[in-house]
């Protein structure tokens, strides 16, 4: 492949890395939000005893359980997407040693 072609292929993953990790510090944020509501609404409905308050502490907690989910699939992203790009930076660096 190409010098160019690597090089492109690097600029895109490099962009693409940092648009999910922002992504990902917006996730997280959220999640803690969710985490906490969740948790006080769990206690909302000990203390009420209701069933509408414990399908409320559910949705909170499946919100919270989904917005978990996201971060970890962003996580993975990340990775994969570093990965992806040491890969491109050794193929370079071979190209450039070869010459």
């Amino acid at each position: 492949m190409s010098q160019s072609i690597l090089e492109r292929r690097l600029v895109d993953v490099s962009e693409r890395l940092k648009r999910i990790r922002a992504e990902l510090a917006v996730t997280e944020e959220q999640l803690v939000f969710l985490e906490e509501q969740a948790e006080d609404v769990r206690l909302r409905a000990l203390v009420a005893e209701t069933p509408l308050a414990d399908v409320e502490a559910r949705d909170a907690r499946r919100h919270a359980d989904a917005q978990a989910q996201h971060r970890d699939a962003l996580r993975a992203t990340v990775r994969e997407l570093e990965t992806e790009q040491d890969s491109l930076l050794d193929r370079i660096s071979a190209e450039l040693s070869a010459r």
